[in-house]
């Protein structure tokens, strides 16, 4: 299985390209359906695929976090992904995918893994109303293979808020700084954590705000008020002052909504933040190659307080 993950490196070239890789895995039978449907995620946040050691359960934790591994001296929650995605189980799973994002490490118990898929961002699309619905929002993304294969990406920001209790009101209670009156800004993401997040932040900082829920959304919006602006004789920074946007989105991810922003001359002074659970250097410095202004880790409403404020001011 270490196979998969040897030329991660080599994957720091999709930036800006609108890729991506993904590690399919299977989750068991679907306990309503008896299909085994395939599951993804961005190899960015994937560190490794092992058999799981020995789990050792902790008290009050939730039902879907079997317990904690010890990998290298350090404690890692495990999260049983089918009994959380409400998939079931017959037992539970011995592979583990140890993921990194946000800034923390969890493991994830999965069936089996099947392969690393390079594909487009441009081909996967907003998962329809009635499978986030039966799936609790937990897909973000889904995409077809040839032969009608269907492959859907899990919102793991959303998995980590409801196991971790990373998604509460203290996170948001020191918040101190205002931005400017008046002030919009325009935020793409496609976790509804993710979004919550955001617009939490923006109301305590006193900040108006328009979104989108991917980054094809978000440039098509961008560039009708664009035009708006520009038959108004007016600039686009008198109508948004800040531009705030994910990295993984389907049909356009945050890199290339980016280069689009920066290669438009109509968008002159209206600085971008990449938002993103992609919190490691390697990441950081993809941002900067396509332009962005800022970076600030997901899961940090205080530090994303602070540096929109300061970039509006």
């Amino acid at each position: 299985m270490s196979e998969l993950l040897k030329s991660i490196d080599a994957r720091t070239r999709l930036a800006g390209t609108n890729k991506l890789e993904i590690l399919m895995f299977t989750l068991g039978p679907d306990a309503v359906s008896g299909r085994r449907e395939t599951y993804g995620i961005n190899v960015f946040k994937v560190r490794e695929v092992m058999r799981a050691p020995a789990i050792t359960r902790a008290p009050e934790m939730p039902d879907t976090v079997v317990g904690m591994v010890s990998l290298r001296g350090k404690l890692v929650p495990v999260v049983d992904l089918a009994r959380h995605t409400g998939v079931g189980s017959g037992g539970q799973p011995d592979i583990m995918i140890v993921t990194e994002y946000n800034g923390l490490t969890q493991g994830f118990l999965v069936e089996a893994v099947d392969t690393i898929l390079r594909l487009d961002w441009a081909a996967m699309r907003v998962p329809p109303e009635m499978l986030s619905a039966k799936t609790g929002g937990l897909v973000t993304a889904v995409t077809e293979l040839e032969g009608g294969r269907l492959i859907m990406m899990l919102d793991v920001e959303k998995i980590l808020a409801e196991t971790a209790n990373s998604d509460n009101d203290a996170m948001f209670a020191g918040i101190d700084v205002q931005a400017p009156p008046g002030r919009t800004v325009f935020f793409a993401d496609d976790s509804s954590v993710a979004r919550r997040q955001i617009t939490r932040t923006l109301d305590a900082i006193n900040v108006r705000h328009l979104s989108a829920i991917n980054g094809f959304q978000a440039w098509r919006e961008l560039k009708r008020i664009a035009d708006s602006a520009e038959a108004n004789g007016k600039r686009v920074r008198d109508f948004i002052q800040l531009v705030l946007t994910d990295v993984e989105m389907p049909e356009m991810d945050g890199y290339m909504l980016t280069r689009q922003i920066k290669a438009d001359p109509r968008f002159a002074g209206v600085p971008v933040i990449m938002h993103s659970s992609l919190s490691g250097n390697s990441n950081q410095q993809l941002g900067q190659s396509v332009g962005i202004d800022e970076y600030v880790s997901k899961f940090e409403p205080q530090r994303l307080a602070e540096t929109i404020a300061r970039l509006l001011n």
